[in-house]
This record gives C-alpha cells, structure tokens and sequence, in this order.
C-alpha cells in the first residue's frame, strides 16, 4: 500500500468552542488507486488530505506514505518527506505568479533535492504544455493553469498525488481532459486521493470514501 492511515482524528479548538474534523479515519490507498473523498463541506474531507500529506498533523493516529511515517514528525522532517513523496494539486494557487511555468516545475524538484530537466520536459510534453513552457501563469488560460499545477505536482514522480477539488474553476469541457490526464500520469506507480463533489470525479474513481461530520460513512 502507498498510503496507510490508522484511526485518524484532528481537532481544533478555538476558545471553549471545540471542531472535531476528523474523528477516527482509517484509509488504505494502492498504487494505480484513485479515491474519491466526498462529503458536504465541514465533512472533514480538505483535512484528511492535509493530514495524509503531512501539511497538518493528526490528533491521534498514524499516516504512513510508501512505508514512512509522516505524522507526529517536526514540520522539518514533515516537508522534506512531502517534497520528495507527496505532489499536491489543490484548486488553485498552484503556480507561483512570478516564475515561468518551466521554472515552476524546477523550483519543486529543487526543493525535493534534485534537478531533471529530461522528466520536466517529459511532464510538460505529456500534458500539452511543451509550447508553453516558458509562460507566465497569467497568460495561461484556465485549463492550462490546471495542467501546469499539475506538472508542479507531478515534478519528483510522488508515491501519493494529492488533489483538492482540482477542476472546481474549470467548465466541463476542460474538467474532463484534466481529470484523464491525472488518471494517465499517475499510471500505476502513484495512489491518488481527490476530494470533490464533481460528478466526473465520481465517474473516474475507483473507490469512494465518503465522509460526514469527521467519520467515516
């Protein structure tokens, strides 16, 4: 198994006023595997992902991903265990403005460690972006912007790809084809786990978690 999460459980707590957002949350993801998380909103579906990529930390149990253990880690050890395992793909905000789509792609393989030009060239060939490599994120139009989030999030080849509801801005004419292309590029090798609450996700899903107030339903 990619990913193996144990009784998850997150609260957050602001003055007397206690969040339960997830509330003993157990998944186990393989490679090739895409799940769905849905739910209504509060359901807890961003903060399972969160904490499957070591970006919040559980309460209580344990998320392991290709056999590290990433929860109950100091951030520091956190970060470099997602920079080199976890690609996130969120639904916007995945390009930094001010860096050509090419350097994008390069700044997130630095930050793992490492420098490939040849995979970099390869994901942005695979995606229909080799002609826009050297695009700034403002001239992109919104399918493309979706397919070079997702070249960032692809950059190291993760174990476990990430997505939070990555087609929420696009029409369905464009969510389609984005949503192929993750299923094609994370091929067998990478578990993928979406939350949404589009129907073509459900459609591509293989497995369905689905969530209300923090459990699992």
């Amino acid at each position: 198994m990619i990913v193996q999460a144990e009784e998850l459980y997150r609260f957050y707590r602001s003055g007397d006023e206690e969040t339960r957002a997830l509330r003993g949350v157990s998944l186990d993801v393989a490679a090739g595997e895409v799940v769905l998380v849905s739910g209504p909103s509060g359901s807890g579906k961003s903060t399972l992902l969160a904490c499957l990529g070591g970006l919040d930390d559980p309460d209580g149990g344990i998320v392991r991903v290709d056999g590290h253990r990433i929860s109950h880690r100091p951030e520091a050890e956190r970060a470099a265990l997602r920079a080199r395992l976890v690609g996130v793909l969120f639904q916007s905000g995945n390009l930094i403005e001010h860096l050509t789509v090419a350097a994008n792609v390069d700044l997130a393989q630095r930050l793992a460690g490492r420098r490939d030009r040849r995979l970099r060239d390869e994901l942005l060939d695979g995606l229909g972006l080799a002609g826009r490599a050297r695009a700034w994120p403002s001239e992109l139009s919104g399918g493309e912007a979706a397919r070079a989030g997702l070249a960032v999030a692809l950059a190291n080849r993760p174990a476990l790809l990430l997505a939070d509801e990555p087609t929420g801005e696009l029409d369905q004419h464009t969510e389609g084809p984005v949503l192929r292309l993750i299923r094609r590029q994370a091929g067998e090798r990478t578990a993928v786990v979406i939350a949404s609450h589009s129907p073509a996700v459900r459609r591509l899903a293989d497995r369905i978690l689905e969530l209300k107030d923090g459990r699992a339903t």
